[in-house]
């Protein structure tokens, strides 16, 4: 399953979510922004890669609708609700992340 995480500079939150699933068996990460500034910003190629895309906030997901929505076609996009306050592996963001994300991958996770 390829998991992309969705935030709006791609320093912080989405780079940690990325990290912290990337070694998950079967799950693939990537990591992208939504800003001009990101240090990734998100490309078509991202997003046509992804299986299930995660934001972190609801102005994401808006942004991410607006600019890309004709090429979502089915993939699930998924608002975490994680505001701006955490530094890069923030302990915090860490527990939030495999809170929320954790359970809806294996889930979702195709059996082998």
């Amino acid at each position: 399953m390829n998991v992309l995480f969705l935030c709006s500079r791609n320093k912080l939150r989405s780079p940690t979510a990325e990290a912290i699933f990337a070694s998950w068996p079967g799950i693939e990460t990537d990591s992208a922004g939504l800003s001009s500034d990101a240090e990734v910003e998100l490309s078509l190629d991202q997003l046509e890669w992804a299986d299930i895309i995660f934001v972190m906030e609801r102005r994401h997901k808006a942004k991410l609708v607006q600019r890309f929505g004709r090429h979502l076609g089915d993939r699930r996009v998924v608002c975490l609700d994680i505001p701006d306050k955490y530094g890069f592996m923030d302990e915090d963001l860490v527990s939030r992340l495999e809170r929320s994300v954790g359970p809806l991958l294996r889930r979702d996770r195709p059996k082998p």
